[in-house]
């Protein structure tokens, strides 16, 4: 091989590998880039606790939404669309969902807070999203979302809109998992 072929392979293996680690590590920038900035109202994945005041000279209206992957054969609603808070006091709301696929499945719920700097300021103390859902076929449940918004939002928010888009994490079946054990799996995990 011509020593300028040789290096164009190896310019060209160098780019491959620097462009696959570009791509493997945008997921934790992104996730890093969100949590600085509150931008595209990413929210934290872990509890928080409640807060201890509770700001009853102003309202907040927090809107609730939810989406389904288009590959997600389940109904994902939340049995109220909006409610008024005071800033500081906890809700409990409720999602309903239903497998309507004839085989166990999981669904995973991913939240987002609109407008995005309102995102560090929404509070879940627990949440279905916290977790995989499991449900056997035909199976619903009920989802609780516990809730507050911090005090120290700005007063220029009113309205703030928490929006679920729910996915199937179910794992491939494989020769090693049959329908029957998926199943037996989802009867023992434990819903919220």
């Amino acid at each position: 091989m011509e020593p300028q072929s040789r290096r164009s392979v190896i310019a060209l293996v160098f780019a491959a590998v620097a462009m696959f680690g570009f791509a493997f590590a945008l997921v934790p920038l992104y996730d890093v880039f969100c949590d600085l900035t509150g931008i595209n109202g990413k929210t934290a994945t872990t509890p928080t606790t409640a807060s201890d005041k509770i700001d009853r000279s102003r309202t907040v209206t927090v809107e609730f939404v939810a989406y389904i992957n288009p590959d997600v054969k389940w109904q994902f609603t939340p049995q109220v669309t909006q409610v008024d808070v005071h800033p500081g006091e906890t809700k409990i709301i409720k999602y309903d969902a239903k497998n309507l696929h004839h085989q166990a499945s999981i669904g995973q719920a991913v939240p987002s807070v609109t407008p995005g700097i309102a995102a560090q300021y929404f509070n879940k103390i627990e949440c279905f999203c916290f977790n995989h859902q499991p449900l056997a076929a035909g199976q619903q449940a009920e989802l609780p979302l516990v809730f507050y918004v911090d005090p120290d939002l700005p007063r220029d928010i009113k309205v703030l809109t928490l929006a679920y888009t729910l996915y199937d994490v179910t794992p491939d079946l494989t020769p090693l998992t049959q329908p029957d054990e998926l199943d037996n799996e989802v009867k023992n995990v434990e819903l919220l």
